[in-house]
């Protein structure tokens, strides 16, 4: 796991982090369609299959668009651009003024998404992954920092 000398780390987007996790129902707009939550529209954005998109904007929880989303026909080149994706949805999220104010109130902290389910590409479990998604996280704080 990352760690940044002088500083601590949020370790898992749970409890009074949890705004941080993409199953945080906040509504974004991406790509002129508006979600129930960053998780709902990653899940959708996976896919080119119309109407697997549909089924994924019209889950009635995050967990059903998950689950739909690992379903759907995987869109071609997805491994190269889903991280560039997910960024992007998670500006949107971010562009919530209060969502916007507590990401930069986390200061220079280390943002780990650690958990007990195996994603090891967007999170870490066990001690080990990518992080792809504190990855993300802390990039739009830097960007957002520097523009205010």
């Amino acid at each position: 796991m990352e760690q940044v000398a002088g500083y601590g780390a949020i370790r898992e987007f749970r409890g009074s982090h949890r705004w941080l996790s993409n199953f945080w129902m906040e509504k974004l707009t991406h790509d002129g369609t508006v979600w129930r939550s960053a998780e709902q529209a990653y899940q959708a954005a996976k896919t080119d299959d119309r109407a697997s998109r549909e089924r994924t904007h019209a889950a009635a929880t995050t967990a059903e668009a998950k689950r739909l989303g690992r379903r759907a026909p995987m869109r071609p080149g997805w491994e190269t651009v889903g991280v560039d994706v997910m960024e992007r949805i998670l500006e949107a999220k971010f562009e919530h003024p209060e969502l916007r104010r507590k990401l930069l109130a986390t200061g220079d902290v280390v943002l780990v998404e650690g958990h007990w389910w195996g994603d090891r590409f967007r999170g870490v479990c066990r001690g080990q992954g990518r992080n792809e998604l504190g990855k993300a996280l802390m990039r739009i704080r830097t960007r957002l920092r520097e523009a205010a």
